[in-house]
């Protein structure tokens, strides 16, 4: 009696008596809050007898009367080095490595190299991203062919990767001694595998353009959980660019278009599935911001949070028998093998890419990049897919894009301000 009402509020469709979109006709276990709960079921399984275990360890004093092989992996995960350090300038980013004597000609070379990587990868994870969710694999003249449906299996392939490529950039490199406990890393791993879910799975039932305006609006809810987790504070612009991005995807939710093909329809489970991805990605980056207190580099943090997503994301598929079935499915389709591979690939460089340009070139020149390659993403998604964005909503687009590059700029000269200010004032945090 109460689910029902709930399935039916999912499914605005079904109460008006309209045909059900194709994607949800297959069968109840593919329905999205149901599988939302079967994969939380499998992380609890695992969380909850870790969480039993450290309060063992801890009630237990094992830091000073543990000893023997297992000591140090027990130390490392349940207690850390407990050793802080201060907060660098820019929060959780690295200190960015300023040019010294190289020429002006090579620091364009490198600044059009990064920006070549990042929309590279980017533009081309997220067409991949559409592709895989949205259409069928191994369509014939006779046979329709077979949509892929597990997202989660997806979110394992990037985690798997990236857990890889991190792993051996720690191994080749030198890293600072790392203090945090590992099981912290948990909390923003649950947040971030969540969140990459919720994206995937709400491209089944919005448009790609839809969930790019999202992301770009999730500043808001980044904010509001820096106020709750974080205790940080805002300046007037902040909440200023804040109110010009929800007026800007507003125009552009609300604008409608004649003969709107079924994928750019916005539904109801849509909207809860991107409210899902935005405070699950607010969550993540502010716990990380808090992490960074402890000594370790970014591509530290990239490793301890892909070795917690491995293990959940495994962890629930084995649970599910779903590891199995989408193996089955990529022997069936090479294709989505390959989409599957290079969507992985993507999504590992592409993180590469953020660290190496925000070290060179800092935080500002990174965030323009970035929202370029959103507005980029729009236009690819738009010609590639067929999309239709009516006047209201272009202008929708050009209002949240104008709000972003403002913040850049008053970011920039509130950073410019801030080293100024006498030894003893410190200046407002930011997001």
């Amino acid at each position: 009696r109460f689910c029902l009402p709930l399935v039916r509020a999912s499914f605005p469709t079904m109460a008006t008596g309209e045909e059900i979109p194709p994607v949800l006709q297959d069968s109840w276990g593919d329905f999205w809050l149901f599988r939302f709960f079967v994969n939380a079921a499998g992380y609890a399984s695992i969380v909850v007898p870790g969480f039993l275990l450290i309060q063992y360890f801890k009630r237990r004093n094992y830091l000073e009367t543990g000893r023997g092989i297992c000591f140090p992996v027990i130390k490392s995960c349940v207690f850390g080095s407990e050793v802080k350090s201060v907060h660098q300038e820019d929060g959780s980013l690295p200190p960015r490595v300023e040019p010294t004597e190289s020429s002006t000609a090579r620091q364009v070379f490198k600044l059009l190299f990064c920006a070549a990587g990042l929309q590279v990868s980017y533009l081309t994870w997220g067409v991949l991203q559409e592709r895989v969710m949205t259409r069928t694999y191994g369509a014939t003249e006779t046979d329709p062919g077979e949509k892929f449906k597990d997202s989660q299996f997806l979110v394992f392939m990037n985690r798997i990767l990236a857990f890889t490529v991190a792993g051996l950039y720690c191994a080749l490199t030198k890293q600072p001694r790392h203090g945090a406990p590992m099981y912290k890393y948990s909390f923003a791993s649950l947040s971030n595998i969540l969140s990459s879910w919720c994206q995937y799975e709400a491209l089944k039932y919005i448009s790609f353009p839809t969930q790019v305006l999202a992301k770009a609006s999730k500043v808001i809810p980044v904010m509001m959980m820096g106020k709750l987790v974080s205790r940080k504070s805002y300046e007037y612009w902040e909440y200023l660019t804040a109110a010009l991005i929800s007026v800007g995807v507003s125009m552009f939710l609300l604008s409608s278009a004649p003969n709107r093909h079924m994928s750019t329809v916005t539904t109801f489970s849509g909207i809860v599935l991107l409210a899902g991805y935005i405070i699950f990605d607010s969550f993540t980056s502010n716990w990380q911001d808090a992490l960074f207190t402890y000594k370790m580099s970014p591509v530290q943090m990239m490793f301890g949070v892909n070795v917690f997503s491995c293990l959940f994301t495994v962890g629930s598929l084995l649970e599910q028998g779903a590891l199995l079935e989408s193996l089955r499915f990529m022997a069936r389709h090479s294709e989505f093998t390959a989409h599957a591979v290079l969507l992985s690939v993507c999504s590992a460089c592409g993180q590469l890419f953020i660290f190496y340009t925000i070290n060179q070139f800092g935080a500002a020149v990174f965030t323009i990049i970035m929202t370029l390659r959103q507005a980029f993403a729009i236009l690819l998604s738009c010609l590639i897919y067929g999309h239709t964005v009516t006047v209201v909503g272009g202008l929708g687009v050009a209002v949240v894009f104008m709000a972003l590059f403002l913040r850049v700029y008053a970011r920039s000269r509130m950073k410019k301000r801030s080293k100024k200010l006498p030894p003893g004032e410190t200046p407002v945090q930011k997001v």
